[in-house]
């Protein structure tokens, strides 16, 4: 089931099972979990793409382990908010992901996740081949964390 609104998603989760955050980039996806309390994401791994019934297997068993309740897949707006052909090609890619798992999805905006992700690896002086290795899970870990923080003032709302 994909939820265009967070709202939604969040009606639609299991209770006590952590999320999934994903950058999905053309070469890799950038894999991020949260904890089960829905309060800290923590970068996990990036996946290597290669066709999507291998991609979608290598997600759905990372899922399954770690016992995952819905997946975060960050949206890659223009900066003016309007959606361009990568928005177009991740919005194709959930609706692919949702025909093989009950998982609920849903998008968060991931305007300048990679630029905060980068300039954190920097103030932590990460080497430039250790920032190429882990940059997109970083991201990935700031685009679940948004999505969290969203949750989180939902949940004390209501």
């Amino acid at each position: 089931m994909i939820c265009e609104a967070i709202e939604d998603f969040h009606a639609a989760l299991p209770r006590d099972r952590a999320l999934a955050g994903l950058d999905l980039g053309t070469k890799t996806i950038g894999v991020a979990v949260s904890d089960r309390r829905l309060s800290v994401a923590t970068p996990l791994e990036t996946i290597r793409r290669t066709k999507f019934t291998a991609d979608a297997a290598a997600l759905l068993a990372i899922c399954a382990k770690r016992e995952i309740g819905g997946i975060v897949l960050g949206l890659p707006r223009n900066m003016d908010g309007t959606e361009g052909p990568r928005c177009q090609s991740t919005r194709a890619f959930a609706r692919n992901l949702e025909r093989l798992t009950d998982l609920p999805i849903t998008f968060w905006d991931e305007r300048l996740s990679t630029v905060a992700a980068e300039r954190a690896l920097l103030e932590a002086d990460t080497t430039r081949k250790r920032r190429a290795e882990v940059i997109d899970h970083v991201a990935a870990g700031y685009i679940l964390q948004g999505a969290l923080d969203r949750i989180g003032h939902i949940r004390r709302q209501a």
